[in-house]
């Protein structure tokens, strides 16, 4: 008898009352949002526990740095300058690249495990100490790319100075010592780890947009499943900073941006964006750069984008035109502005391996960092197979050109070659030869950042 009482009881209920039917469901409906909140604001309370964590372990590796050296500090301080010390990034030509209290501290000679190299005039126009303590970076460091080497970090140290002092006589060579406008829209701040990037696009920007993702707390499981792109997933964490974040970060971080031949970036940016036709607005813009420089129909053409000569020739009209570049191939000397901004390291494309390490390790993020690029997605996340294959590539691309293009080209990427020490006569060889030579140029002759135009209104 209870057997059936029940479900008759409540089938009657429900007949008789149908309001309460719509009680009952609100009911349910109510406490199975609650539980989702419970169990989403639980999550919360991990991820913020994790993130406490975090710092925690990150100040008591600070702790334990200073005591080793002063080269080490992890601490972001408030850098008090002195009387001769300037904001890089506002002040005239003279406070160009400010010491930076991570680099410039003096050599302790007490230790026997520590390695020093001094310059006589530095870019800043001071002697300066470039200290690095081996036993820390033997002891933190898990899973190296390489076994720690003195004879390479010396060799890392030494270049990085010749870089810097190189850029700086450039820079004062052709008067724009702290005359462009600084561009902080493009850096990648992360004031607990002591790290400023610039982010140049086709130069290893991948393989480090991965890396700051990993500081930022995204777990890389889900970076690797995640369709959101990195960029996107890096903004939320580390959002675009103003002046006054970026001469913090100078006063108080490792500042870096990493370099790449201009021509082999130009011709990367060109294979990946407009070749291969794929994305939808390089696609569009490849269709007008077709549309306006075209001259004579091609048949039976292997890519369904402009080819490299017409997508020179638009990069050239755009230059003229003063519209804003696209930031895949926009000179390095506009993007990143590195005459105005005190840049503390200067990687390369050419030793980005040593030099990524040689960044990790001085900001203390070995056990972060080192070796976390999974095996299975080292080549897409390194860009290496693309980069080798643009090498070898190059002379095919160029020998499409002709000597009057290469000479407008050098007039928007000259200045790029001089700064970071790159040999642009090569291309002379590879292009042809026209038969109205005229070698009257002008470099560097439009050094500010031009409207900012949007490249597909060019043809309008």
């Amino acid at each position: 008898m209870l057997k059936n009482f029940y479900p008759r009881k409540v089938k009657m209920f429900c007949m008789k009352r149908p309001k309460n039917l719509v009680i009952l469901k609100a009911v349910v409906f109510v406490f199975v949002m609650s539980l989702y909140f419970i169990v989403l604001i639980k999550e919360s309370m991990n991820v913020i526990e994790s993130n406490a964590k975090l710092k925690t372990v990150t100040a008591s590796k600070v702790d334990n740095s200073k005591q080793k050296h002063h080269f080490h500090q992890r601490s972001v301080t408030k850098h008090k300058p002195s009387k001769n010390h300037h904001n890089a990034t506002l002040k005239p030509p003279e406070s160009y690249l400010i010491p930076n209290p991570k680099f410039h501290k003096q050599a302790k000679t007490t230790k026997p495990t520590t390695t020093t190299t001094t310059t006589e005039k530095s870019s800043f126009n001071q002697s300066a100490t470039i200290v690095v303590d081996l036993d820390a970076h033997r002891s933190t460091t898990l899973n190296p790319v390489y076994e720690y080497s003195e004879e390479i970090n010396a060799k890392a140290e030494k270049d990085f100075i010749e870089r810097r002092q190189h850029l700086h006589d450039v820079c004062e060579k052709n008067k724009i010592l702290g005359k462009i406008t600084p561009n902080a829209w493009e850096f990648f701040i992360s004031p607990g780890h002591g790290l400023a990037w610039c982010n140049v696009f086709k130069a290893a920007s991948t393989t480090w947009m991965y890396y700051f993702n990993l500081l930022a707390g995204y777990d890389p499981k889900y970076l690797q499943k995640t369709i959101t792109t990195p960029l996107e997933l890096a903004r939320k964490r580390f959002p675009r900073p103003n002046i006054d974040d970026l001469n913090e970060a100078v006063e108080n971080s490792i500042t870096f941006l990493v370099v790449r031949e201009p021509f082999e970036r130009l011709l990367s940016a060109y294979r990946n964006k407009m070749e291969d036709g794929k994305n939808p607005y390089y696609k569009l813009l490849g269709d007008q750069i077709v549309k306006k420089f075209r001259t004579m129909p091609i048949t039976k053409i292997e890519i369904p984008g402009p080819t490299f000569n017409e997508f020179l020739q638009f990069v050239v009209q755009h230059y003229k035109s003063g519209g804003r570049f696209d930031e895949h191939w926009s000179p390095i000397y506009q993007f990143c502005t590195p005459c105005s901004i005190n840049f503390t390291l200067i990687a390369k494309m050419e030793t980005f391996q040593r030099d990524t390490e040689y960044i990790i390790r001085q900001a203390g993020l070995e056990t972060l960092l080192l070796n976390k690029v999974p095996k299975t997605k080292e080549d897409k996340i390194t860009n290496r197979s693309s980069i080798n294959n643009t090498n070898t590539v190059i002379e095919k691309y160029f020998s499409q050109i002709d000597e009057n293009l290469l000479k407008q080209i050098l007039e928007i990427y000259q200045l790029d070659f001089d700064l970071f020490n790159y040999d642009s006569t090569r291309y002379l060889k590879m292009v042809q030869k026209s038969e109205n030579n005229d070698s009257k140029f002008k470099l560097y002759n439009r050094l500010d950042f031009g409207d900012d135009v949007n490249e597909s209104k060019v043809f309008s």
